[in-house]
């Protein structure tokens, strides 16, 4: 079995490897098509369309860009795997150091929207394949096909309007407070500094910035879950094993919610990981805005400021927080699965 376990594991890391090399290739091949000549492509780097000769020349000394396109394709996954992606051509720094900076403030948000999206989608997913053809059943579906449906722009500024402007419940833009001086760097989390070090009014700042972006991110994303809930549960109070459970004159509420529930929850609980890689990019919208500093809007500055070397990096660096997160759903399918051939 752990042989088996371990060929399935090896495979689907190799199939991600794969398509990570491919996805590479892919963004390669956008910046030689977008700047088919090395001085084109020397100014993309530069971020600047009118830079002058003297920086577009040392650019192309710089990243080899005369040479052949295989030995550019060389440099350019020498770069990747090994974190030199480059100097951002804004803000003068290496381009890794802002993507890791900004990418965990994302995470703040992203993580636990994702886990709040995953709760209400079961809790809500359960009750209305519980009581299926019913009022509540027919509202929950109304519900969450509205939000699904609703753009997250727009989800986002309602929040805003209600909950921030006109309730004052909460900030309505911003990371933290601005006056308040960051906690040191344990970890690349500032919420999870600010908790380590015990500087309270940073992490209750923190928070109360980051309830509505992750309250957005919730409501925006919880109707797939209940969906999938709902339809996997509906299958499971139809089968064998449901119809046992009654026979054998268990409570109505034991066999649905304890039976049928839990054994409905296998693609749901892959579908969060699936669901980990779409979030990151989905919240570019939200972040935005909130005004919430983290790699959404990051990348929103980049493409106002045509800084496409930044561009370029996220979509790798999304296409890697996707492809682990498939990777990771295949693993933890074959592993709560038992029906599922480890192959």
């Amino acid at each position: 079995m752990q042989s088996s376990f371990l060929k399935f594991a090896v495979k689907r890391a190799i199939n991600g490897i794969v398509t990570l090399l491919l996805l590479i290739l892919f963004v390669f091949i956008l910046i030689h098509t977008a700047a088919p000549n090395p001085a084109a492509l020397a100014r993309i780097y530069a971020g600047n369309p009118h830079a002058p000769p003297t920086e577009i020349n040392q650019i192309i000394k710089e990243y080899n860009l005369n040479a052949p396109l295989y030995i550019q394709l060389f440099d350019y996954l020498k770069d990747i795997f090994t974190g030199n992606w480059g100097i951002d051509p804004i803000y003068k720094v290496q381009e890794s150091t802002l993507l890791f900076h900004y990418l965990p403030i994302s995470l703040q948000i992203v993580i636990p929207g994702d886990i709040l999206a995953a709760v209400i989608g079961i809790l809500s997913g359960a009750i209305a394949a519980a009581n299926r053809g019913t009022l509540k059943d027919n509202t929950i579906k109304g519900v969450y096909l509205i939000t699904w449906a609703s753009p997250p722009f727009l989800v986002a500024l309602i929040f805003q309007l209600v909950i921030a402007y006109y309730l004052g419940l909460l900030p309505p833009n911003g990371t933290v407070n601005p006056l308040l001086k960051a906690p040191p760097s344990y970890t690349p989390f500032p919420i999870l500094n600010s908790l380590i070090s015990g500087d309270w009014p940073y992490f209750l700042s923190a928070v109360r910035h980051a309830v509505l972006p992750t309250l957005s991110i919730a409501i925006i994303t919880f109707g797939l879950f209940t969906r999938i809930t709902r339809s996997s549960m509906l299958d499971a109070m139809e089968s064998d094993y449901t119809k046992l459970s009654f026979a054998k004159g268990l409570k109505r509420n034991y066999v649905v919610y304890r039976v049928a529930l839990r054994n409905s929850l296998i693609p749901v609980i892959t579908l969060v990981a699936l669901f980990f890689g779409y979030s990151v990019a989905g919240a570019v919208l939200v972040e935005d805005i909130y005004h919430y500093l983290g790699i959404g809007y990051f990348i929103t500055q980049a493409i106002e400021s045509l800084d496409y070397v930044a561009v370029l990096d996220f979509t790798i660096i999304i296409g890697i927080a996707v492809i682990v997160a498939n990777f990771i759903a295949d693993v933890l399918y074959g592993i709560l699965d038992p029906r599922v051939k480890l192959e």
